[in-house]
């Protein structure tokens, strides 16, 4: 049997090593072969908790007409080109993956989805936002009519910058989730994103990809999760 100080000792080792436990964890940090390990690990960390407590039907908050910023102050903002060159009259979108109606969408047929207009504040990582005015379909209605499985697991788009994303089919689904073919009444402008982009504003802005060429529904998600994200951001990057 442990002697009375025997376990004084032990409850004495277990509270030190608590004590001490912040700063083995930053000098963790210290060993360079094991930086890149632990921000990943705590990158995924974050990115399991935002999901669990992402919720579907709760809204971002809009705002007023006499909040939104003049368009000429809503920053253009690209990772490559501001200018892919689409061709606007023969744009079509591609539809792939788990859905019934898979093939080329016009932007008219995108169009013809009820309209949305609302005005919401888009969050850039690199550190300013902006309340801007968008206009588009949500994606659900998009997806109601290629007959898209909505119990999949995810939503991918390709751009036509290179440029490509994921999205959760829950933040798919959410009610504010646009695809986005107009800001400020006006149909998109090309460092906007013309034709269609996606505006999210449950998301951090570098998830509303722009130029979208094509959308897949998927389960699995191949080895590109989004651009940004396979440098080592946050790949649910919610608000």
């Amino acid at each position: 049997m442990a002697s009375i100080e025997d376990k004084k000792l032990k409850r004495l080792s277990r509270r030190e090593l608590l004590k001490l436990a912040p700063v083995l964890a930053v000098g963790a940090f210290a060993v360079t072969r094991w930086q890149d390990g632990l921000v990943g690990r705590g990158v995924r960390l974050s990115d399991w908790a935002s999901g669990l407590l992402f919720r579907r039907h709760h809204p971002a908050k809009t705002f007023s007409d006499a909040d939104v910023v003049p368009v000429e102050k809503f920053p253009y903002n690209g990772y490559d080109d501001l200018d892919p060159g689409v061709d606007l009259d023969s744009w079509t979108l591609t539809v792939a993956g788990n859905v019934r109606h898979p093939g080329e969408y016009t932007l008219a047929q995108v169009q013809a989805l009820p309209k949305i207009r609302q005005n919401t504040r888009h969050v850039c990582v690199e550190g300013w936002d902006v309340i801007g005015s968008f206009g588009g379909a949500r994606i659900s209605d998009l997806l109601g009519l290629v007959g898209a499985d909505t119990s999949s697991r995810f939503v991918t788009v390709e751009c036509a910058d290179d440029y490509y994303e994921s999205l959760d089919m829950a933040t798919a689904l959410h009610p504010q989730s646009l695809l986005c073919y107009e800001m400020y009444g006006k149909p998109l402008d090309r460092g906007h994103g013309a034709p269609l982009r996606l505006s999210l504003p449950t998301k951090l802005g570098y998830k509303s990809a722009k130029y979208l060429t094509k959308l897949t529904v998927a389960n699995v998600l191949g080895a590109q999760r989004g651009y940004w994200e396979d440098q080592g951001y946050s790949w649910h990057a919610g608000l």
